[in-house]
């Protein structure tokens, strides 16, 4: 069980989530953490810190972990399922010589390797039969020399990841040269900013994302809004009904759920529910990106006793992505958003605390420990608790993404 973990997602061709890159903070270089911890400290941290397995942080995907070589030559832990574990070894850390020998003994035990590498020479010809994939910065100089041999990198059936690929031109260009995998943010960027009218269908649902926002609360109209779609109904239905979110009580309709959860609660899923249905030919890394980020400054605001009503720091993890979403600048889909202030400020790149939140959960999603540890100080939370409450949004943003299915009944025209 891990309690100090972030990870990256790696996308495959068509956007979709293929496995998560995993950095530990207690192991070296975000090493997999190899030294063992007394009985004590293990207690004291199942305690204190909520855990997580490899299947909570990977959402059951594939997770690409990095270890130490002592690790790797002495065995891994038998916990560690080479179906679901991909090995990824950095070049650069040992020799050549032993590099290699590291590749073969980790084929042996049944694992799939993944190399990072910057650039192929001619005796990594030696590596191609004992790796499965071959990782690349995205710099002009790796698409030079990636376009003049990715032939023969393909001829012995290693697949290629690019890395740091943070723009959708940078995708397209990584996609087109042939990788299979891509890591980075790119996803998370609008695809072509404009300031275009929204289609009425989305206007409405960031009119309902609005009304969250508010202070008053007309059930009437929102009701109104969800009773007459179809797709909307069935997804809110989903969603409460989620064991994450609801254990003891089977929800029929809109008031019954008001009765059950509470107002503050229905509000963030009435704009969860909206997000939802906004992301449509998006990858679903982006709303389970926006879940855990909603979730975190959620729970960081209730430690600061920021108000909830309207929950505020909820809301602004939750629409941090709207711009990716909806393929417009944020501060164009503020303005049709009658949020709070504050809100807005931290969306728009402002200064406050609830931007201090975001860049937070920014922080834990890289693995930039450093960043994690100065915001931490600034907003005078202990490091071990903030941890805590990333794995909290985690399992919950993975509950809530296991209720969101992609063949919804479709809304009524």
């Amino acid at each position: 069980m891990f309690a100090f973990i972030a990870r990256q997602p790696i996308l495959d061709r068509d956007k979709q989530v293929f496995a998560y890159e995993l950095f530990f903070r207690d192991g070296k270089n975000n090493c997999y953490p190899s030294e063992e911890r007394d009985e004590q400290t293990s207690k004291l941290i199942a305690k204190n810190y909520q855990t997580l397995h490899l299947d909570d942080i990977s959402c059951s995907k594939k997770s690409f972990i990095n270890f130490q070589s002592e690790t790797l030559m002495s065995g891994l832990p038998a916990s560690l399922d080479p179906e679901n574990v991909v090995v990824e070894l950095v070049a650069g850390r040992s020799d050549a010589s032993s590099l290699l020998d590291m590749c073969k003994h980790v084929k042996k035990m049944g694992y799939k390797v993944a190399l990072e590498e910057c650039n192929l020479k001619p005796n990594w010809n030696d590596f191609l039969p004992f790796i499965d994939m071959l990782k690349f910065n995205t710099n002009h100089e790796n698409l030079e020399f990636l376009a003049t041999n990715v032939n023969r990198i393909m001829d012995a059936n290693v697949q290629l990841i690019a890395d740091q690929v943070d723009t959708q031109d940078s995708f397209s260009i990584y996609k087109d040269v042939g990788f299979d995998y891509f890591q980075g943010y790119f996803f998370a960027k609008p695809e072509s900013v404009s300031n275009k009218n929204l289609l009425t269908s989305k206007l409405t649902l960031v009119e309902l994302m609005g009304a969250s926002s508010s202070e008053s609360f007309d059930i009437e109209s929102i009701n109104s809004v969800v009773e007459h779609d179809v797709g909307l109904s069935y997804m809110l239905l989903r969603f409460i009904n989620n064991p994450t979110i609801n254990k003891r009580y089977k929800i029929t309709s809109l008031r019954h759920a008001l009765n059950y959860m509470g107002e503050v609660e229905i509000k963030k899923f009435i704009a969860l529910l909206a997000l939802a249905n906004l992301s449509d030919n998006k990858p679903l890394e982006l709303l389970h990106l926006s879940l855990v980020r909603a979730k975190f400054c959620d729970l960081l605001g209730s430690e600061n006793s920021i108000g909830t009503n309207p929950p505020v720091a909820f809301l602004v993890g939750l629409f941090s992505m709207l711009d990716a979403l909806l393929d417009q600048k944020m501060e164009f889909l503020v303005e049709k958003l009658p949020i709070a202030d504050e809100v807005k400020e931290a969306l728009c790149g402002g200064q406050n605390d609830l931007s201090m939140y975001l860049s937070l959960v920014k922080a834990f999603e890289s693995g930039n420990w450093l960043k994690v540890i100065r915001i931490s100080k600034i907003l005078e939370i202990d490091q071990k608790l903030l941890h805590s409450l990333f794995n909290k949004a985690i399992l919950w943003g993975n509950g809530v993404r296991r209720s969101i299915s992609p063949h919804f009944p479709e809304s009524k025209a």
